[in-house]
């Protein structure tokens, strides 16, 4: 947003040596701020003749929930829907409209955004570089979920605490090979959730092997990439004998992998997921899973627009580790000694 003397927020907020936020808070009154940096800011505003009049007051009157196109429709991916769910409890308790638009990398993002006419973008997953610069040049009031990005407000749940909860429950279970199935490992929640994974592991004296943590295949579609990563473990000359996937549809698909060969689940090879999407419930047999409030990671973050609390930060809502009949510890001896990391 720029006025006719060509001033951006962005351009404010470098002068007055504040973050967006902070001047978005100055010229709106909002309070949170000292009088000096609002009176600062005020003072850089008038010297560089933004129009500060042009800023409007008050809760957004219109909010756009951005996700990226790669990820496929919401209706393919549940923990999505969930979020955009809460999105819009919040929303409608407010009384603000919400719109929905996908985006990628190499389109005209900020004109996308202005035939929206929002003045407030909740952006939900992974943004690549490119994408994500240009939905900071729409200068609106931004907060990211299930991701980050330095500069902006996130809402994230703590990744790498449910991944190690994850993998130290399959240990502690017993397991003496746990494998992991994990997505991109440019994407945020991902690289918490390794960094977990291999936490449990170096805390339990395991040595990590490479082998046994696989990454689907981008190259795949996501069913048919889950379903590849099973199989690649499945070849290992020692298969795992339990897998943490880093959701539940990638742990879902890996069961019915296993089932294809003839190996039952618990008893032959163990599983857990994460996100504790409804299918997890109903998965054969039903699937452990790090839980947390995919509704409130929306409603959280919508809030935060909605009462203008855009301040670069990061907010990590609780994870909860739910235990059913994937993961039980087999009766059996296990068929391996544990191999110990090397000091």
């Amino acid at each position: 947003m720029a006025d006719k003397r060509g001033v951006t927020i962005r351009e404010l907020a470098q002068a007055a040596g504040v973050s967006i936020g902070t001047v978005s808070r100055a010229l709106k009154g909002q309070p949170g701020l000292s009088e000096q940096t609002r009176g600062q800011v005020l003072e850089i505003a008038q010297q560089l003749g933004y129009d500060v009049g042009k800023l409007r007051t008050g809760k957004p009157r219109r909010m756009l929930f951005l996700y990226s196109r790669h990820v496929g429709s919401l209706a393919s991916n549940p923990f999505y829907s969930y979020v955009l769910h809460g999105a819009e409890t919040a929303c409608r308790e407010a009384g603000v409209p919400l719109s929905l638009m996908s985006v990628q990398a190499g389109e005209d993002i900020a004109g996308l955004v202005r035939r929206h006419e929002v003045d407030a973008l909740l952006g939900v997953g992974y943004f690549a570089a490119e994408a994500m610069e240009a939905i900071r040049r729409c200068e609106l009031p931004l907060v990211l979920v299930d991701h980050f990005y330095p500069g902006v407000r996130c809402v994230n749940d703590d990744n790498q605490l449910g991944a190690w909860l994850a993998t130290k429950h399959l240990l502690d279970g017993g397991a003496q090979r746990v494998a992991a199935i994990f997505g991109p490992m440019t994407h945020y929640s991902v690289s918490l959730r390794a960094k977990g994974f291999r936490r449990a592991l170096f805390e339990a004296g395991r040595l990590f092997d490479p082998d046994y943590e696989v990454t689907l295949d981008p190259a795949l579609e996501y069913r048919d990439a889950g379903r590849d990563a099973m199989q690649r473990l499945l070849a290992l000359p020692e298969r795992p004998d339990a897998v943490f996937a880093y959701n539940d549809s990638t742990a879902i698909f890996g069961i019915e992998v296993c089932r294809e060969h003839g190996l039952r689940v618990p008893e032959d090879i163990r599983f857990i997921g994460y996100d504790d999407i409804e299918e997890a419930v109903h998965s054969k047999p039903p699937l452990s899973t790090v839980k947390m409030d995919k509704e409130a990671l929306g409603l959280v973050a919508a809030r935060a627009l909605i009462e203008g609390d855009i301040e670069p930060s990061e907010a990590s809502l609780p994870v909860e580790l739910v235990i059913r009949e994937s993961s039980r510890a087999a009766t059996s001896a296990p068929t391996a000694p544990a191999r110990k990391a090397r000091r």
